[in-house]
């Protein structure tokens, strides 16, 4: 294997970093795989005479391991089964420069909590390298193993590794198991993957807090810029988030935020949270809101049982992934039910899939998915796709998909996994079935918003109603973002309407 120039040039100056030495022990066949990732590990010790690779026996081949070397000789616990490229190429980089002695940039708190985990925890990762939510989980994991020597990691490439992925039955990436047993799939920061091993935020540390003049809730993009408008007026300001950076999570590329010519979702998720912590913002991550009673001040309630207060409120929830709502998407939730193409697609190579929704980024996950399975059945329920022009045009020059308009989806159907979907021909009456093993659901969005009282305006599909001032009906409550009734869903127009919200609050501080 050769290095990209540009991936090469970005390693070299990230080689210069490493403070101690490090050697890389290799579990190595030969299958082409173990052949790639010998020429990989050969090259990383080419670009630094502090590494040094060893032959070993690990427990899969191909795998290596990163430890330190010296006195110590100490096992570090992080592994790679697979060659950790395209999305994962952070990872190795991060697990190079930790283990070699250079510290991880997060909160001294976590660091704590991470050395203070007490009992033996052996994690595997099931990823795909094309996975742009598997990298969060393989670098935490790595950063709790390097600073905890209870604390193991291996990152397991599922297309190197099909027949143990297959055994397990996994079907989404990234699926995490601890000492054996199913851990959680799907996206996890740090700080989840603490909170799940029972090392989270104690609800009277919340509760004891100080009222805020400006409370955020809803870490995305809306969310931050209020966060930050309000900061920047002098005011005391809290944000409570149950993930930062929301839904922007989920987006692979983005190319329309102006400025930026192309970026990814989490990539952006990371700057809105790094740009917040350069401000006096209290950031209550991994909390979510449960009530919201104004007395005096406004009262919100967490799940927790916390209850925070605030003179004023913004609500920037933002939306998450509709569900089409029919017999069998719960039941075979990664089991074959997905929606997120570029994540679990690969798991998907080869076989026959649908996709439900004719609109943008259901037609943006067929053309995705068409490169990688056999088959897509696109189903929508409309007369007509709705999505761009030039997206239809792609699709149709494309010879492997399917497209069924006038199709209400009624049932998926399965055994231990997906094994069809169910659909009646609006047009007809006509009840059909296709076989498959996939369904990827791309149908919208729906406001995170039920949770609110009924005193709080919203409209039939549950956006809160807010004025040119982002307030709501209720005084010195306002909203943002996805969650209001604005007529558009952007990250930028959800930023501007988070500014505009915090101006709003702030104008009503002063006027009361």
């Amino acid at each position: 294997m050769v290095l990209e120039a540009n991936i090469k040039a970005q390693l070299n100056q990230y080689m210069q970093m490493i403070e101690n030495d490090i050697v890389l022990k290799v579990s190595a066949g030969d299958d082409s795989v173990s052949k790639d990732m010998l020429a990989l590990v050969e090259e990383l010790a080419s670009m630094s005479s502090k590494i040094t690779v060893e032959k070993a026996q690990l427990d899969r081949t191909p795998s290596f391991s990163v430890n330190r070397t010296g006195r110590t000789g100490e096992e570090t616990g992080v592994t790679f089964a697979g060659v950790p490229l395209g999305h994962e190429f952070t990872s190795l980089v991060l697990a190079l420069l930790q283990v070699s002695g250079r510290p991880p940039k997060v909160d001294q708190k976590i660091i704590d909590q991470i050395k203070n985990i007490s009992g033996e925890y052996r994690f595997e990762s099931y990823i795909s390298l094309t996975c742009h939510n598997c990298p969060d989980v393989v670098q935490a994991l790595n950063m709790m193993s390097v600073l905890n020597p209870n604390i193991t990691h291996t990152m397991i490439d599922g297309a190197a590794y099909k027949s143990e992925v297959e055994s397990k039955n996994i079907m989404a990436v990234p699926t995490v198991y601890l000492n054996g047993e199913s851990f959680g799939s799907g996206r996890m920061t740090l700080e989840e993957i603490l909170a799940k091993m029972g090392s989270g935020t104690d609800a009277s540390e919340l509760s004891d807090k100080d009222p805020f003049d400006v409370l955020v809730v809803g870490g995305g993009p809306a969310g931050a810029s209020a966060a930050i408008y309000a900061a920047r007026k002098g005011i005391r300001t809290g944000i409570v988030a149950e993930r930062f950076g929301g839904q922007v999570l989920d987006t692979m590329s983005i190319e329309n935020f102006i400025s930026v010519k192309r970026t990814e979702g989490p990539k952006l998720a990371a700057s809105l949270e790094e740009h917040v912590k350069d401000y006096e913002i209290d950031v209550m991550n991994l909390q979510r809101a449960k009530g919201l009673e104004k007395k005096d001040l406004f009262h919100l309630e967490l799940e927790n049982g916390a209850v925070l207060k605030s003179k004023t409120v913004i609500l920037s929830t933002g939306a998450r992934w509709r569900n089409v709502g029919v017999p069998g998407e719960q039941e075979f939730k990664n089991k074959g039910v997905a929606y997120c193409p570029h994540c679990d697609g690969p798991l998907f190579e080869g076989k026959d899939v649908a996709v439900i929704g004719g609109g943008n980024s259901g037609i943006e996950a067929a053309i995705d998915l068409a490169g990688i399975v056999n088959h897509v059945t696109v189903l929508e329920f409309a007369p007509e796709l709705k999505a761009d022009e030039v997206l239809q045009k792609r699709l149709y020059s494309l010879p492997n998909v399917t497209v069924v308009k006038n199709a209400q989806t009624k049932e998926i159907t399965g055994d231990e996994n997906v094994n069809g979907i169910t659909y009646v021909d609006r047009e007809t009456g006509e009840e059909k079935h296709v076989e498959l093993q996939g369904v990827f659901v791309q149908i919208g969005l729906v406001p995170n918003t039920e949770w609110l009282p009924e005193t709080v305006e919203r409209n039939r599909i549950g956006e809160i109603a807010v004025d040119k001032r982002g307030e709501t009906t209720i005084p010195g409550l306002f909203a943002a973002g996805d969650c209001t009734d604005g007529p558009y869903n952007q990250i930028i127009i959800s930023m501007g309407s988070g500014a505009n919200a915090a101006l709003g609050a702030f104008d009503y501080l002063i006027r009361n």
